[in-house]
């Protein structure tokens, strides 16, 4: 995939002289049907999309991880725009004109816009009246296995982004073909079912359509693509959030008993530079160092504030700032902990730091390190999950715990109740600042009985409180109204009120509570 983007940036200088690969967005139909006119071009469009994953991902810690018990803002005290913006998200009180949650709605609408387009040239239309995509004839010269394969791979990018807007935001805006700006002001919110159905045909598809070789099988050029591998394994996540747990396990078997992928010997292995792609990654969100304008700025962001050059060349923001509960909590899982986060003493404090996306820079925000989307420890954990209190289940978590170098489940775990905090911890730890945690909460709503999301949250906010929030700025707020800002309305963004008001034709709602 790396390789492909540099293709791609070739392409870009050459034709259209731009700066970074992500700002290559068609500005018309028109053009699209100008450029896109051979296999070639439609590959530099798919592309495009690949890369166009980055964008979101900018602002998409502060929409998961900062909204879960796992980081909060770090600087409570502040009362510059950028950090109250950030304790606004953190403490369940987002303005309907928050600019990130807007950033990070953008984004993810224009790389839907470009899978679109790709899907459009490849003869691809999808009927929401079944749910069903259709190949239609078209004049590019393409065999059909290769139309089917980019297809595949715009559909996963497509399922990908509405996935995360429905857990988000509930009812979105389905758009799955091109359109202008002004025939989108006539289209409302579809119901949650309508986006769920529209994921699934596309994480169907992409199962069938793209390649099913074995990991080992994976030719260099492809690696970093969506394969039928990834497809399952987010399908079995889709219907695990749909509490659909036996098609759920299905898709999720398949992967473990047919893909070649597995656990790699040790849990830092996974995320280290010099080991990108492995085994245990099923889709990532890809990042190149060298000047190139698809460098990683998490290393930054998130290292530690002042910390000048100890942690990262070109100092930290301290962005993403773990929870002194989750430091505590962690203390007996050292493996894992020692590779996600970190802490920096300054001699009059310590500082803690999320260290899993850092590795060395010649330029300020400009990392290596890759952003991890499906590992096959998330498969593993998912059949837990499905799976329920039972002895299969409890053997699924334990394999995910030997490899953190932990004994299995002790003997205490022997209720339901038991097993699903077990599981929770796991998960918990397992994907700790991979922005898993939030959206794992909001589906134990639905497929555990004995987590809420609300409860959970406002137990973090409890213990959190005196050392933390209670030193916020006017206005200040108690305990009880920080935990009142945690209700079901607010486990969803809110929708940017730019679309709202900016819409002439239709009564956009606003999610509840805003």
């Amino acid at each position: 995939m790396k390789n492909i983007q540099f293709v791609f940036l070739i392409i870009c200088a050459g034709l259209f002289s731009c700066k970074k690969v992500i700002d290559l967005t068609p500005q018309s139909n028109l053009y699209a049907e100008i450029y896109y006119t051979t296999e070639a071009e439609v590959k530099a469009g798919l592309t495009g999309c690949y890369n166009g994953l980055q964008a979101p991902m900018q602002y998409e810690w502060q929409m998961t991880e900062l909204r879960s018990d796992n980081t909060k803002q770090g600087a409570p005290a502040s009362t510059s725009s950028d950090n109250r913006d950030l304790s606004d998200l953190d403490m369940f009180m987002p303005a309907t004109t928050h600019q990130a949650i807007y950033s990070y709605w953008l984004a993810t609408y224009n790389n839907i816009r470009n899978a679109n387009i790709v899907l459009q040239r490849l003869g691809v239309t999808y009927d929401p009246s079944t749910g069903v995509n259709t190949f239609n004839p078209i004049g590019i010269a393409i065999s059909d296995s290769s139309r089917k394969q980019m297809a595949g791979e715009a559909m996963f990018i497509r399922a990908y982004h509405y996935f995360n807007l429905v857990r988000l935001f509930g009812k979105t805006f389905l758009i799955h073909t091109p359109i202008s700006a002004s025939d989108a002001k006539a289209i409302n919110r579809s119901a949650v079912t309508e986006i769920y159905k529209l994921i699934e045909a596309d994480l169907k598809d992409a199962a069938a359509y793209t390649g099913n070789l074995q990991f080992n099988g994976i030719a260099s050029v492809n690696v970093g693509r969506a394969t039928s591998w990834s497809a399952k394994a987010l399908l079995g996540k889709v219907y695990l959030t749909l509490n659909r747990k036996a098609e759920a396990l299905t898709q999720l078997q398949d992967v473990i008993t047919n893909s070649g992928y597995g656990l790699q010997p040790t849990y830092p292995g996974v995320f280290s530079i010099n080991n990108e792609m492995n085994n245990e990654l099923l889709f990532t969100v890809r990042y190149k160092a060298g000047g190139l304008g698809l460098g990683s700025s998490f290393g930054n962001d998130f290292a530690a504030q002042l910390s000048g050059s100890a942690i990262i060349n070109g100092s930290g923001s301290g962005y993403n700032y773990p929870t002194s509960e989750f430091d505590s909590s962690s203390n007996s899982d050292p493996v894992r902990k020692a590779a996600s986060m970190g802490v920096f003493n300054t001699g009059n404090s310590s500082r803690l730091y999320v260290k899993k996306y850092l590795s060395q820079v010649l330029l300020t925000g400009d990392g290596e390190s890759d952003w991890p989307i499906l590992r096959y420890s998330d498969v593993l954990l998912m059949m837990a999950e499905a799976q329920g209190f039972t002895a299969t289940g409890i053997a699924f978590i334990n394999q995910v715990r030997t490899r953190a170098g932990l004994s299995g489940l002790p003997a205490s775990v022997n209720t339901v109740a038991s097993y699903e905090k077990a599981l929770s911890n796991e998960r918990r730890m397992e994907f700790a600042f991979e922005n898993q945690r939030f959206f794992d909460l909001l589906r134990f709503n639905t497929t555990l009985t004995t987590i809420t999301a609300e409860q959970v949250l406002k137990n973090h906010f409890a213990s959190e409180y005196n050392k933390h929030y209670k030193k916020y700025p006017t206005p200040a707020l108690t305990l009880a109204m920080l935990q009142a800002n945690v209700t079901a309305g607010h486990l969803l963004l809110p929708i940017p009120q730019h679309e709202i008001d900016t819409n002439t034709q239709l009564v956009i709602e606003q999610n509840a509570g805003y």
